[in-house]
């Protein structure tokens, strides 16, 4: 895009780039920002980015957590299996239990309908490897096997020889690695570079996740701290390695930071105000159990920390890139034009990711509502109890959250790109010297430096 001095006409940058900026807004870099600029953000994330760094260092789990086994097939060996044979055989005669025992109908006991299944099972991995054994399926279990299909067993070496081995999942390697890779694919077609590197991010904040913050967790550390400095570190990776290290990535992450503090303060007085334990589902109880030392209430807030800087980083990203498009396409609007101009696309934006937000805690929540529709209980008593509160709390929190970082970037944006950029109604350029005067040549000037 080519300014147009209103006195003199078009423009032409003396710059031998300066001729396809119109179509390269969105990969060029940004417009470099002035020297006190880039001090002011260096000022407020140079410190914020050591924090992480001393936290990660200071909370980094030493070595693997304590584990004592638990006896409830978590931490059961297991192997690999292909179903060989299957053969229907009458199910009185078999006198075996389901595999995966059906619960009984309201009134009635559950009773076979129909044959059973004779599946033989061989062991294609460990010590055992070609050794077979007999899996009995009843004809109300929820999982059929076909043959040649891959298995993964339990092993349970102290039981006696016919029973050590038991079917427990079945082997999903092969689809989820097609699926993975089909992402992986989308993603880099569309995406190129900059999907390439957005990959390279997932894969650090899958690490950072499994190696920091759940080891830190099961070390007896506060949940809400681990949270906190894993999903910073999260962000300043994913952001800068995805956006690049620039003034405009760095609007965004203060945004997102903004915003996360907005949320960890409303989620810890909303779930202290409404006595939220956490302790809702057998998941946590079951680990709980195992690691008493665990804060649930905290292990609740670092999850909606962890499940809302996702959706907080697509909100800031966008918003920000909104601004600097709308100051390349008017160089002259004001602080004041830009802000309601990009308010005008957050609030588009807020519509969309809220509604996304909320179905996407109703669909992980179905089975319990299903629960509860089916009890005929009221709506203010299904809202009000602890398993629907503490999703509507953690729902709530992080959609507050997400509508405070649109105001909040966009501003914050909308500062930068004015007090950065030239403002064509005073003709002063970053030093303070008039540029309209000297027509064609001081635009040349202007835009050169």
């Amino acid at each position: 895009m080519t300014p147009t001095d209103p006195q003199h006409g078009p423009q032409h940058s003396a710059h031998p780039h300066s001729h396809g900026h119109s179509h390269a807004h969105s990969h060029g870099p940004p417009s470099p920002v002035s020297a006190h600029l880039r001090k002011v953000i260096a000022a407020v994330l140079i410190p914020f980015a050591v924090a992480v760094l001393a936290g990660l260092v200071v909370l980094w789990p030493g070595g693997p957590p304590p584990h004592q086994h638990s006896g409830l097939g978590l931490d059961q060996q297991t192997r690999s299996g292909r179903v060989v044979k299957i053969e229907e055989q009458d199910c009185a005669r078999a006198g075996a239990q389901p595999q995966q025992p059906q619960p009984a109908e309201p009134g009635a006991p559950a009773r076979p309908q129909g044959p059973c299944e004779k599946t033989e099972i061989e062991v294609t991995s460990g010590p055992d490897k070609g050794r077979t054994f007999i899996e009995t399926v009843q004809p109300n279990a929820s999982r059929r096997y076909s043959v040649g299909q891959e298995v993964v067993l339990a092993y349970a070496p102290k039981a006696p020889k016919n029973l050590q081995y038991s079917v427990t999942d079945v082997d999903r390697t092969l689809p989820m690695a097609v699926l993975a890779g089909l992402f992986a694919l989308a993603v880099v077609v569309v995406g190129r570079l900059r999907g390439l590197f957005a990959l390279i991010a997932l894969v650090i904040s899958f690490g950072v996740l499994t190696l920091f913050i759940l080891p830190a967790i099961l070390h007896g550390s506060d949940p809400l701290l681990v949270a906190v400095v894993g999903g910073s570190a999260i962000m300043l990776i994913a952001l800068y390695m995805c956006h690049g290290l620039n003034a405009r990535t760095s609007v965004a992450v203060v945004g997102t930071l903004t915003s996360l503090v907005v949320i960890g303060a409303l989620g810890t007085l909303f779930t202290s105000w409404a006595h939220l334990t956490g302790d809702t589902d057998d998941q946590t109880g079951l680990v709980h159990g195992l690691y008493p030392e665990i804060e649930i209430r905290g292990l609740l807030l670092a999850g909606i920390i962890i499940g809302s800087l996702g959706v907080l980083d697509d909100v800031t990203v966008t918003q920000t890139s909104a601004v600097w498009e709308l100051k390349e396409a008017d160089p002259a609007a004001s602080w004041r034009k830009l802000y309601g101009a990009a308010m005008r696309i957050g609030r588009d934006h807020i519509a969309s990711v809220v509604n996304t937000l909320v179905l996407a805690y109703a669909g992980a929540s179905l089975p319990l509502l299903l629960l509860f529709s089916i009890a005929d209980s009221g709506m203010g008593t299904v809202a009000t109890s602890e398993l629907v509160a503490e999703e509507i709390v953690r729902t709530l929190v992080g959609s507050i959250g997400l509508v405070a970082s649109v105001p909040v970037t966009t501003a914050l944006a909308a500062l930068v790109v004015s007090a950065d950029r030239h403002n064509a109604s005073t003709g002063k350029d970053r030093r303070g010297r008039g540029v309209r005067g000297g027509g064609a040549r001081g635009g040349k000037r202007r835009r050169a430096r």
